[in-house]
């Protein structure tokens, strides 16, 4: 019954009365509406009345009509069943596109899980649990699939203690028990809020800091207690998100308010490593004030990372800052490093959020997620992808940047191409291998392009990554031709792979020559996502 109907969400029109409503076979254009189980019944009880109703289905496969008793039946089922009728898509071509290279595809990347992976470059946003804007048990068993190892939570004071002097920390044990259990590490943010003290400061994003004495001494108990709670399995630790946008904070603010918290922890657990300032912005000026106050103060050393976030709809545009962010933090520290915190892409148009007013899709999505987390890497920064999965940000909009597509009511309903495209490069790129800093690659094209040269540690195996990086990533599939110059790297047998959609292709040898230590590539595929040169032992395991 469950996939007759849902064969019928996907291909046939609904008539109920005098309402009918066609539904379009599910597709990623950005010009088809995608209709969801949910979606249809709502769209159902909005337009007749409650009860059961008899809806005739004609189906546009075979034209036979059909009938059947509607009751909420699939409304409910949505509603009490976590990630129901959501399986993980492990065939060759889970990541679908229109892509045609025209070479010859020999095969496909082979995900990693998280326990298969040494170590890598990434951390995965699990955020807004704290404010239950999401579900950890719909989207848990994505998350070692995808290959991250380590997750983002934030602590949630609003949410542990809700009577004054009282903790419980039960919601978030069950969380980090299970990540410990899936051999994650975590990152676990301080923040925010809590309204059961006067003054005690907002309980969500761009909420102020606590103010009166009674909530200061309150913050530093929770913070206290949480850091012995969980003393022996948190080591890493970041201060409170996004300060900055909350335009009562001065840059001194946030910096005595990054020393509070992160002496407590540091007391109750030395060998932490904590992120400081957290900010919203990636502005070299105001990490300059902020650092500047932390150095007056002799604090500067409390923090392993300075964390920035920073959106641009064009996500190369980040690396003016991010290097003028490095320079800035070069003038304080010669220990700490910047740290990209969080970023990500939303999959349809958002009014609301950071790259709003944009009519993205999947497609571009999966594009842009890519091209920050390789652009990051590119420019030896750790990088976190925003998010895991869809979360209604209660009173503001959904927030779409997830990798897992979530009904307003929480329920994971969809995996998105993101997921895995994100996949895709998290199981090739992990921490054997090494960037190679001097300049190693030169790509003639008509458009600006990013690239980068790797080598695996142990064997030597080599890949260049490059892109065009000359505007928004869009939801076009088609190449144009590219001549790269590879200088210093050895390639026996180079493939041509496509980190979207995950397809690994044989480069003719008459495409490839050698001269000197160089190997010039002619009629390279080019387009503005993340592509390959790699040997190919090193892609197909």
């Amino acid at each position: 019954m469950r996939l007759r109907f849902v064969r019928f969400i996907t291909e046939g029109v609904y008539e109920a009365g005098k309402e009918s409503f066609k539904v379009k076979r599910k597709r990623l254009r950005k010009n088809v509406r995608l209709f969801r189980i949910n979606e249809i019944a709502e769209l159902y009880e909005k337009s007749i009345s409650s009860g059961k109703r008899r809806i005739h289905m004609s189906s546009s496969r075979n034209s036979v009509n059909h009938k059947v008793l509607f009751s909420g039946m699939v409304a409910l089922m949505l509603a009490v069943v976590p990630g129901w009728g959501v399986d993980l898509d492990t065939s060759p071509d889970r990541a679908k596109t229109d892509l045609n290279p025209g070479l010859k595809q020999i095969g496909v990347i082979k995900p990693r899980s998280a326990s298969e992976i040494p170590g890598s470059n990434w951390t995965l946003g699990c955020e807004t649990l704290d404010r239950d804007f999401a579900i950890f048990d719909e989207y848990k068993k994505f998350i070692g699939p995808l290959g991250i190892k380590t997750i983002r939570l934030q602590g949630g004071w609003a949410k542990t203690e809700k009577e004054k002097g009282k903790y419980d920390f039960g919601w978030l044990d069950k969380i980090i028990d299970e990540a410990i259990g899936l051999g994650l590490n975590i990152i676990l943010e301080t923040d925010y809020g809590n309204t059961i003290y006067q003054g005690g400061g907002g309980f969500d994003l761009a909420g102020g800091f606590p103010t009166s004495e009674e909530a200061l001494a309150a913050w530093d108990r929770w913070v206290e207690a949480m850091a012995n709670h969980y003393k022996g399995r948190i080591r890493d630790w970041a201060m409170w998100n996004e300060p900055d946008i909350n335009k009562k904070h001065k840059p001194e603010d946030i910096a005595i308010f990054n020393i509070r918290t992160a002496e407590i922890i540091k007391r109750i657990i030395p060998d932490s490593r904590i992120a400081g300032l957290s900010l919203a912005s990636s502005s070299p000026k105001l990490l300059d004030n902020c650092l500047k106050v932390l150095a007056e103060k002799g604090k500067v050393d409390l923090f392993h990372w300075f964390i920035y976030h920073g959106y641009e709809l064009n996500p190369d545009k980040s690396y003016q800052n991010v290097e003028e962010l490095k320079a800035t933090l070069a003038k304080y520290s010669t220990k700490a490093k910047m740290r990209q915190g969080e970023n990500g892409c939303p999959s349809e148009t958002a009014t609301r959020f950071a790259l709003s007013n944009h009519p993205w899709t999947e497609y571009s999505q999966a594009k842009w997620d890519l091209r920050r987390m390789l652009g990051d890497l590119g420019h030896d920064v750790e990088s976190a992808i925003f998010t895991i999965c869809d979360f209604n940000h209660v009173g503001r909009e959904i927030n779409r940047k997830g990798l897992l597509h979530a009904t307003a009511e929480k329920k994971v309903d969809q995996i998105k191409l993101a997921y895995y495209s994100v996949q895709n490069l998290v199981s090739i790129f992990d921490n054997t291998l090494e960037r190679i800093k001097e300049p190693v690659v030169a790509v003639m094209y008509d458009k600006s392009t990013a690239s980068f040269g790797y080598r695996n540690r142990v064997t030597g195996q080599s890949l260049v990554v490059m892109w065009d990086n000359s505007g928004t990533p869009d939801d076009v599939f088609v190449t144009r031709p590219a001549h790269v110059m590879v200088k210093g790297l050895t390639f026996n047998e180079p493939v041509w792979v496509d980190l979207v959609s995950g397809r690994i292709y044989e480069i003719p040898a008459s495409n490839a020559a050698k001269a000197g230590d160089c190997t010039i590539f002619t009629n390279v595929p080019l387009y503005d996502a993340p592509v390959l040169i790699a040997e190919k032992s090193l892609v197909i395991r």
